[in-house]
């Protein structure tokens, strides 16, 4: 029986050729064996040929839709993009204009301010110099006041004065003589 077996491998290698042993083994690496070739050849087309119809029906139409719709999103993107940066242009041309009408507002009131509050000062002022007007002619009325009340009083002690000193040199006092003498030499 093991020779039967023996030699119905020997048999079976014959016929599958010179890659096979004896025992139905591989000697060296099957897939270079010559006599296997158009076999691997066949599978290799049929192999490449499925993998070609899955591709080109099922993956590469997906693919091509995405990169289609990622074509069409990038390209909205940029309309909008665009859009908004003239959108942003006019708001900036909007804003730098208020801002230009907000400035000369703005020196327009801060000169109507400067007006009024010189109006204010100038009105201040005069009521200030009437004031003080007033206060001058008060002040020269009581200078003037002081100043005959001072001539009276110094007209009064000079004659005081000369009196008494009249009067201890030893002389005879006259008051009418010396208030006479003593009014000629204040006059002049």
């Amino acid at each position: 029986m093991a020779t039967e077996t023996t030699e119905a491998a020997g048999h079976a290698a014959a016929e599958l050729g010179a890659c096979v042993n004896d025992v139905g083994g591989a000697i060296g690496m099957p897939q270079l064996c010559a006599d296997w070739m158009p076999n691997q050849i066949f599978w290799l087309v049929v192999t490449l040929g499925v993998i070609y119809f899955v591709l080109s029906r099922v993956a590469l139409p997906r693919i091509g839709g995405v990169l289609a719709e990622r074509k069409g999103l990038i390209t909205n993107d940029l309309t909008a993009a665009e859009e908004l940066k003239a959108k942003s242009v006019e708001a900036e041309k909007a804003y730098l204009d208020a801002l230009a009408r907000a400035r000369v507002e703005a020196a327009r009131i801060v000169a109507e301010a400067r007006v009024d509050i010189q109006k204010d000062l100038d009105a201040a002022t005069a009521k200030a110099d009437v004031a003080i007007s007033a206060m001058s002619a008060e002040s020269e009325k009581r200078i003037l006041e002081i100043r005959a009340g001072a001539m009276e009083a110094v007209t009064a002690v000079a004659k005081d004065t000369a009196k008494e000193l009249v009067a201890a040199l030893g002389g005879k006092v006259d008051a009418a003589g010396v208030n006479a003498a003593v009014s000629a030499r204040l006059k002049g």
